[in-house]
């Protein structure tokens, strides 16, 4: 036999034979390439970490410009924006935050009833934030105002007044008009 294998050297033809990979070959294989995968995403998360994720929030002060924009009542300007109403009396001017304090809910402005309902479990409230009906355990929370340098009206959702508390007439939580 090992003459037949110098012949064919000697002559140079090849046999094509399928190359088969033997059982003690592929489980060898198989382990190298779950040692290369694990130690890949270990490399991956390491890299990763270095690059934290940001959360991008809005901000917790904007202008919503100046009191004279605002008439007499509930304004919903900026409802869908920054989820606060503001409110203008006749000597006052303030701003609710548009959440319920039941459960969250945003509440809508029913102008022709006077009040804030919310949608989803009925919490009713005045158009100064007292909760007046429904399973809300107090009033709607309120945001600092106080006007900027330019007479435009600045919201500082940061610091809140809380009706229950007696908050609401301290300064801060309203811009005399």
């Amino acid at each position: 036999m090992s003459s037949h294998i110098k012949t064919e050297k000697k002559t140079g033809t090849k046999h094509n034979k399928p190359k088969t990979v033997s059982r003690r070959r592929f489980f060898y294989l198989l382990g190298w390439g779950f040692i290369g995968m694990f130690l890949s995403a270990v490399l991956g998360s390491t890299i990763r970490f270095f690059f934290p994720r940001i959360l991008y929030e809005p901000p917790t002060k904007y202008k919503v410009g100046y009191p004279l924009e605002y008439t007499l009542g509930v304004s919903e300007r900026f409802k869908k924006q920054f989820r606060v109403w503001i409110v203008r009396e006749v000597d006052k001017l303030y701003v609710i935050q548009a959440k319920c304090t039941h459960l969250g809910c945003t509440p809508n402005w029913l102008s022709s009833e006077g009040k804030f309902k919310c949608p989803c479990h009925g919490s009713g409230f005045t158009p100064d934030g007292v909760n007046i009906e429904g399973p809300a355990p107090r009033p709607l929370e309120r945001f600092k105002v106080v006007l900027s340098e330019d007479g435009q009206i600045v919201v500082d959702e940061s610091i809140r007044f809380r009706g229950e508390r007696g908050e609401w007439n301290k300064p801060g939580a309203f811009i005399p008009t």
